[in-house]
């Protein structure tokens, strides 16, 4: 996906815990930057990601998050998807790669309202099924 998007990792954890979980995850250094704990808002006892911290049109941030709506400042740029199992069969993040390489390659103007149309539903699945009916 680093052909297709800038990648940063965004955690409301503290960086001795984000960098070397990271390190192990990319050793090839895709990931273009990491944000973690002090780049988050604190408010009502919890720690949201705002995406303005990353100084980038919001017109063309993709956040994806097994908390995305609940974590996030900005919640019409969500992509949730399933919290990751520990298990071999989770290919929650696969399953989102055709939807990924559509957007990346259709490069909407504003991806709000691509989101926006999902109405919260599982983007992976449902950009399936409008597929498939789109080739009928």
């Amino acid at each position: 996906m680093a052909k297709f998007y800038e990648i940063v990792v965004y955690s409301d954890q503290m960086n001795m815990y984000v960098d070397p979980v990271c390190e192990r995850l990319d050793p090839n250094h895709y990931i273009r930057y990491r944000l973690s704990r002090g780049a988050t808002k604190y408010q009502d006892g919890k720690h949201y990601r705002d995406l303005s911290k990353l100084n980038r049109d919001p017109a063309k941030i993709l956040y994806v998050s097994a908390h995305a709506f609940e974590s996030s400042l900005q919640p019409e740029n969500c992509v949730p998807i399933k919290p990751y199992k520990l298990e071999t069969d989770d290919t929650a993040l696969l399953d989102l790669i055709p939807f990924l390489e559509y957007v990346a390659r259709n490069s909407p103007a504003d991806i709000r309202q691509v989101l926006q149309s999902y109405e919260r539903k599982d983007v992976a699945k449902e950009f399936l099924e409008r597929s498939k009916e789109y080739q009928r």
